[in-house]
């Protein structure tokens, strides 16, 4: 049986520079992607979604998906509204082993990603390229614009779709 691969969509590459040039493509992506991701989940059986790539089983990444858009929804929020501000943390791995991100059905999760993408886009569109400038602070010290935090979740999308994609191509067929 073939290992799966860690990226299936290729490794994060992030130019600011590219990112600016690609925004309305990236967005576009973002606003795609519940969609897209609710067409790769079409017609799994619980089996399936209880399935591990690597380390997450499909429920586990939906739901991930959602904690994680979330999380930089409201952080796209308090870089606009504050002076580059220091960002609150998660662990993801404790996040996706609690009991809510391992069982029942996905259906809150997708509706989540359904209104944070909507929300999500409509601010993006909203934004200058002076704004995408701006930046927070990640509390590991990284400094994070958001042209770059745009260019991440755009990626982040679709590697996480890739890898339910990845399992139907090679463990379901």
């Amino acid at each position: 049986m073939t290992e799966a691969p860690q990226y299936p969509v290729g490794a994060l590459q992030v130019d600011e520079k590219e990112i600016l040039q690609r925004k309305d493509e990236l967005i576009s992506q973002i606003e795609q992607a519940p969609g897209l991701l609710r067409q790769t989940l079409q017609g799994l059986t619980e089996e399936q979604l209880n399935t591990k790539y690597k380390n997450w089983s499909i429920k586990q990444i939906v739901n991930h998906l959602a904690d994680s858009h979330v999380n930089s929804y409201v952080r796209f929020r308090w870089t606009l509204t504050e002076a580059t501000p220091t960002i609150k943390a998660y662990d993801e791995n404790l996040w996706s082993d609690l009991p809510d991100a391992k069982n029942g059905n996905l259906e809150p999760s997708l509706t989540m990603l359904d209104g944070i993408h909507q929300r999500w886009v409509r601010l993006f569109r909203s934004m200058t390229d002076e704004q995408f400038g701006k930046a927070f602070i990640h509390p590991d010290g990284r400094t994070i614009t958001l042209t770059r935090a745009l260019g991440i979740y755009a990626w982040h999308c679709r590697h996480h779709t890739g890898q339910v994609l990845w399992l139907r191509e090679n463990r379901f067929c």
